[in-house]
């Protein structure tokens, strides 16, 4: 059987197993950011990123189904998740030297999203939470002050964008609950190659043309994002959120964008400034008080 999303998950124990899932799903999405800023800096950005929906949709299409009263939602989702998204997102990291300052500023999706459900959904929320977003918001507006980060604005910008079209992605998940997880991305996988390919059509033409000559050193980059991060990291999600609450599972994802900023730090060889680091932990506390708070509220951030 396929794994469906689950808000509750079962009370287990933590086994090996589950710490060895742990481990491996936040190395997966830590280390995706090198993966991806190879892969648009030796091809292009928005056909890197038709590439990768591309694998996405050959690894998931054999999930692919209509679910009756879902299709409105997987097609929007499909479209930001699987195309605007990673339009914004590839863009920055092309555009950006520091790309640890991009690890830091995506963290932004988690007070986007509640803030939208506060709109959207009329949600409630209490003064641990209103500080969660103020610290989140407060500690990435650090990044501005940096002056390592003056050519790096228009980057930050974009990811902010990313940011919050992920946030969206986010509200239209849980018209989702209980599709399976694979279903989810081969509708993901469809529509973003659909999109990204139109768009890399126009945009990067000549990008387009020499994909059949892409060497296979380029193709593994993409097929790390596009498996390793997006099939296999999301996959490895669902599965502990079979096995245990929310509230247990979402803060143990806080470890990827640190494991994000010292490993880019080291690949590219920009260690993070004093600022970068001050801006970032309390960036980072204010999104583990969210994650924390809201898990424990019972909704998936």
């Amino acid at each position: 059987m396929e794994p469906r999303i689950s808000s509750q998950g079962q009370n287990r124990g933590f086994g090996v197993q589950d710490l060895i899932v742990v481990a491996a799903m936040n190395i997966l999405w830590g280390f995706n950011i090198i993966a991806v800023k190879m892969a648009v800096s030796a091809i292009a950005p928005l056909t890197a990123g038709f590439l990768r929906q591309v694998l996405v949709f050959i690894v998931c299409m054999g999930s692919l189904r209509i679910v009756r009263g879902r299709m409105r939602a997987l097609t929007a989702l499909g479209i930001l998740s699987g195309g605007a998204f990673y339009v914004a997102t590839n863009l920055s990291l092309a555009i950006t030297h520091n790309v640890g300052a991009l690890a830091i500023a995506g963290q932004l999706g988690v007070p986007f999203s509640l803030i939208l459900a506060i709109i959207v959904f009329r949600e409630r929320i209490h003064l641990p939470r209103i500080i969660g977003i103020a610290l989140s918001v407060g500690g990435i507006g650090l990044l501005v002050f940096d002056p390592t980060m003056v050519n790096e604005i228009p980057g930050l910008a974009l990811t902010a964008l990313a940011s919050f079209i992920w946030a969206i992605c986010m509200l239209i998940q849980r018209r989702l609950i209980g599709v399976p997880v694979l279903t989810i991305y081969a509708w993901v996988g469809l529509w973003g190659t659909i999109t990204l390919g139109a768009v890399a059509v126009i945009a990067e033409p000549e990008a387009m043309r020499s994909i059949p000559s892409l060497p296979l050193g380029t193709l593994g980059w993409v097929a790390f994002s596009a498996i390793g991060s997006t099939v296999l990291g999301q996959g490895s999600m669902s599965w502990l959120l079979q096995r245990h609450p929310v509230s247990i599972v979402t803060p143990l994802t806080l470890a990827a964008p640190v494991i994000a900023v010292f490993a880019t730090g080291w690949y590219f060889d920009t260690p993070p400034t004093m600022l970068m680091l001050a801006g970032g932990a309390i960036a980072m506390i204010g999104v583990a008080i969210v994650t924390i708070r809201t898990a424990r509220a019972g909704d998936t951030p």
